[in-house]
């Protein structure tokens, strides 16, 4: 950014917010990168041309206004978690809006629709609706994570086939558009934009304030957890199979949550059953996967601890609220497609041949479906409405992450890909972005992406909300992926599917 340009830039960020010193900094304050920057993953170096961090709605507009005087990207940070530092810009130069002084809650006691500051963490939001009356809303594990992406792109965890995706509780939020206009977007008002909110926000606003349904706690529950750490995995494959059955069965109860994650250590078959242990033990969990070393049941009666044992995992100790060299994948199984037993062979087996403690990863299966899938795939931006479970792969580096490691997880990948009948109709879950796909926004948003389009270019026709993977205008080339032969395929293989029952 040249100084004929950094000058009004400067300038009017300053008098966007009253000349406050605290609410902004630019490259050339002393530690810029490391107080304010703070990227996320430290392999994708970002410099921002500023951020800012605006206290009300009418500062985040007029932030607006002077980024986009100035030709400049704008995206806004919540929690700051982006795998690749898209809360940054993703490339340099964009103007960053911090909304960490978006940190109100009401409670309605009458409707139980909460309103939240855009800027709250995952953590506070738990326990602030606790205190407001022992309410709840679906969400993920990461204390650290923000509302304000999380809720805009779409929003796993473990209660998500009870309650949905936490866009699904979003019933309607203020939102600062490219035009520096503040509005309020419902399924009533603007309701196109709120359409394309719940799913790719970061492309087309700010949301400054979201208002939420909840819902009641639940009573008691019960975290289960069984270890595999001994044998081979060609030997643990097997029971990733009985795994893959039993959560398949279309009347498995919608209490029941499950993940299954796989690193360097072995496996783990972990999850929560939303409700009482007497009800859990019916599942005959032990009979179900016999073999393993350790077993573990934890029973909560407390909501609290049990949403602050989640937040413990060693997963999330290392990728949860540290900046780190990271690279992740993921896959989204569309269509409830499930992984044939010799995809399953073959991905275990690659598993064993990767070297032992050269990497630190993780690769996690997450059980979705139940409520997730009862909202049909064009009601909300969010596409991915068909997938019974989710794949999310990550690395972490040691001083940086090597090219062995993003070749290691490409194959993880790959060798799924490569194992399944039209395995071209993958989707890949937004949160979990990936700057090496080929199209990144046909992956994330599949065929909702030409309504996002359409949107776009009516209400962001400059492109002001960008990231390196955000909505396309309308009329941008976009790759056909995946071919017309491939899916093809897959929808035959879909009525032959329904027609041998």
């Amino acid at each position: 950014m040249g100084s004929s340009q950094s000058t009004p830039l400067i300038n009017g960020i300053k008098a966007a917010l009253g000349g406050d010193e605290k609410l902004y900094a630019f490259p050339s304050k002393i530690a810029y990168q490391l107080e304010d920057v703070r990227p996320y993953n430290l392999t994708i170096p970002v410099k921002p041309a500023a951020v800012t961090y605006p206290k009300t709605a009418s500062q985040v507009a007029a932030i607006v206004k002077v980024a986009a005087d100035a030709g400049l990207k704008v995206q806004p940070r919540c929690g700051g978690h982006s795998y690749a530092n898209y809360c940054l810009g993703g490339v340099d130069g964009a103007v960053v809006i911090d909304l960490r002084h978006f940190q109100h809650f009401q409670m309605d006691r009458s409707t139980w629709r909460a309103k939240v500051g855009g800027g709250t963490l995952l953590g506070d939001l738990t326990k602030r609706m606790h205190d407001a009356g022992k309410r709840a809303m679906a969400h993920g594990t990461c204390p650290q994570v923000g509302i304000g992406g999380h809720a805009t792109i779409g929003g796993l965890g473990p209660s998500s086939r009870l309650w949905g995706a936490a866009l699904d509780h979003v019933e309607e939020v203020e939102v600062v558009l490219a035009d520096s206009r503040i509005v309020r977007a419902s399924a009533t008002q603007h309701p196109d934009v709120f359409w394309a909110i719940k799913g790719a926000g970061a492309s087309f606003g700010i949301v400054t304030e979201f208002v939420v349904r909840t819902e009641s706690e639940p009573g008691e529950c019960v975290h289960y957890s069984y270890s595999f750490t001994v044998g081979s995995y060609a030997t643990m494959a097997a029971t990733f199979k009985t795994w893959q059955k039993f959560v398949s069965d279309p009347e498995l109860t919608r209490k029941f949550a499950s993940e299954v994650i796989l690193s360097d250590a072995g496996m783990i078959i972990s999850g929560t059953y939303f409700g009482s242990e007497a009800e859990f033990n019916k599942l005959e969990m032990n009979d179900r996967f016999p073999g393993y070393k350790d077993h573990h049941t934890i029973v909560f009666k407390d909501w609290l601890g049990l949403v602050a044992h989640w937040g413990e995992t060693v997963a999330l100790r290392l990728a949860g609220g540290l900046a780190a060299p990271l690279v992740s994948k993921s896959l989204t199984f569309n269509g409830a497609d499930l992984i044939p037993d010799t995809a399953i062979d073959r991905l275990f087996s690659y598993l064993e041949r990767v070297e032992k403690g050269t990497l630190v990863w993780f690769i996690i299966f997450d059980l979705a479906g139940g409520a997730v899938n009862d909202v049909p795939e064009t009601a909300t931006a969010y596409a991915h409405r068909d997938a019974l479970f989710y794949l999310q792969s990550y690395a972490v580096g040691i001083g940086k992450v090597r090219s062995s490691t993003r070749k290691f997880l490409t194959g993880v990948n790959t060798t799924i890909r490569n194992g399944m009948p039209g395995g071209e109709d993958f989707g890949a879950y937004p949160g979990y972005v990936d700057p090496t796909l080929v199209n990144g926004p046909l992956e994330y948003w599949r065929m909702n992406l030409p309504r996002l389009q359409q949107i776009k270019s009516a209400i962001d026709p400059r492109d002001i909300f960008h990231n390196p993977q955000s909505v396309p205008l309308a009329g941008t080339p976009v790759p056909k992926s995946p071919p017309k032969i491939a899916m093809a395929r897959v929808r035959l293989r879909k009525v032959l599917a329904k027609l041998c029952f």
